[in-house]
């Protein structure tokens, strides 16, 4: 009797084990700094696979004063700078880095984005297609979207031309001028983004 009774003790004691809460893996305080991380954008949607050190861009994002003509909710992309600016009032504006158009390929104006794709197919323009092929580089007529695609994780089309502000997965040439009149950002930039705007968000590109 007295080995059952210390047979149901240590059963017991064990069953405590396994239900006694593990410690928190992160301390309370910094369970909230983390939080706050979060909640100010600091980890952005990347689903497509795993996340990697290649979507972050070299040149980190930072909230600036803004006094500029333009109102909240509206994407300024200064070429010169390379630089995108989105609004957000209040004297506020998030700054990202990008990579712009190389020489011949700038340009300027305004227009909205008309549509958003997360993970977009590419489909290269007929000129881009000879341009490259003169060069000896075969394009594919068609390039579905993923962690290769050029176009990176995100894509916002700008009105009815081929310009689009995209992701891409070459973050080197971030702050470079080497596209073809895209706007590049890196893929955590580009969510980042992605996630603020809406169809209809005016884009202004300055140079």
């Amino acid at each position: 009797m007295a080995r059952l009774g210390s047979a149901i003790a240590a059963a017991l004691a064990a069953l405590m084990l396994v239900i006694v809460p593990a410690s928190p893996l992160v301390a309370p305080a910094e369970a909230e700094s983390l939080f706050a991380r979060i909640i100010r954008g600091g980890q952005p949607r990347i689903e497509h696979g795993k996340r990697s050190s290649s979507d972050s861009s070299p040149i980190p994002r930072e909230v600036i004063r803004y006094d500029g003509p333009h109102g909240k909710n509206t994407i300024i992309v200064n070429t010169s700078e390379r630089r995108l600016y989105y609004t957000l009032g209040d004297g506020r504006a998030i700054k990202y880095a990008v990579g712009v158009g190389r020489e011949g390929f700038t340009w300027a104006g305004s227009n909205r984005i008309s549509r958003k794709q997360e993970w977009p197919g590419w489909t290269p323009p007929p000129q881009m297609i000879r341009r490259e092929a003169a060069k000896g580089r075969k394009l594919p007529a068609y390039m579905p979207g993923g962690p290769d695609n050029p176009l990176g994780a995100r894509a916002l089309y700008i009105g009815a031309t081929l310009y689009r502000i995209h992701g891409t997965n070459q973050p080197w040439t971030i702050g470079q001028a080497m596209s073809s009149g895209c706007i590049r950002m890196a893929n955590d930039d580009v969510t980042h983004l992605y996630d603020q705007v809406d169809v209809g968000t005016r884009v202004v590109v300055i140079r």
